[in-house]
């Protein structure tokens, strides 16, 4: 029999469903609606999604078998596969031609990747929401303005796997701090943080996810700089928030 409680996070589940598939809508729309470019509603899907992190305090079920934040995430690893150019069904594609629109403009392969981090950090480390926050807001947002400032204002340029500026670098720095040191404020709101040395910490996930960014080829980031960020975090907080469960 399931408990009041147990409905409660069905409850917040489908709303989670709800607000990813308005994003993904919103996004496919805002290149005919809005005139935004599909670069740009790409980079606005990933900022929204990335929000959902924040979500998670209110999920009373996150860890294993019923780790609900996880079954957020897992359906769309197969949803960003189906609207691919790998996907075999076009059928689907054509269903779903917004974000198929928005996946064939970026890296073929940039939002499965997405999916894919967001997902395994949610197996792991759902109970432990400022994991996930530090691999995906330094994702999400600094990701998305390092491209904004990179592409209108770099004029510094170097390559190593793909093209990147040193103005959209230092905005990946800037902006995943940002992000990152925020969520903690909130974070702090639901369990008793107590990090020590919490400015160096951030300055760390930063940094790796500025590095990781700057470093991946194209669309490899959306792995790299999740899994890595979080990766340092963990090193740099001695564990990963034991007691923020």
């Amino acid at each position: 029999m399931f408990s009041s409680e147990i409905f409660t996070n069905l409850e917040l589940l489908i709303l989670c469903y709800v607000y990813i598939l308005l994003i993904i809508l919103i996004s496919g729309k805002m290149s005919s609606i809005f005139q935004f470019s599909r670069k740009s509603s790409r980079k606005f899907l990933h900022i929204m999604i990335g929000n959902l992190p924040f979500i998670i305090p209110f999920f009373s079920y996150n860890s294993f078998p019923l780790n609900f934040p996880f079954f957020v995430a897992a359906p769309f690893i197969l949803i960003t596969f189906l609207t691919s150019p790998y996907s075999p069904s076009k059928r689907f594609s054509e269903i779903m031609k917004g974000l198929s629109g928005i996946t064939e403009e970026g890296h073929q392969l940039g939002l499965i990747f997405y999916a894919l981090s967001y997902t395994l950090l949610a197996l792991f480390f759902s109970d432990k929401p400022l994991i996930l926050a530090a691999g995906i807001l330094p994702m999400a947002y600094g990701d998305a303005f390092a491209a904004i400032v990179g592409e209108k204002y770099g004029r510094r340029r170097f390559k190593i796997f793909a093209k990147k500026s040193l103005e959209g670098s230092a905005a990946m720095f800037l902006t995943s701090l940002i992000s990152f040191a925020s969520s903690v404020r909130y974070f702090s709101i639901f369990y008793p943080l107590q990090i020590i040395n919490m400015t160096a910490t951030a300055l760390g996930v930063a940094l790796t996810a500025t590095l990781a960014e700057s470093l991946s080829p194209r669309g490899f980031d959306n792995i790299t700089v999740p899994i890595l960020s979080a990766l340092t975090f963990i090193a740099l907080s001695g564990g990963g928030l034991e007691h923020c469960s």
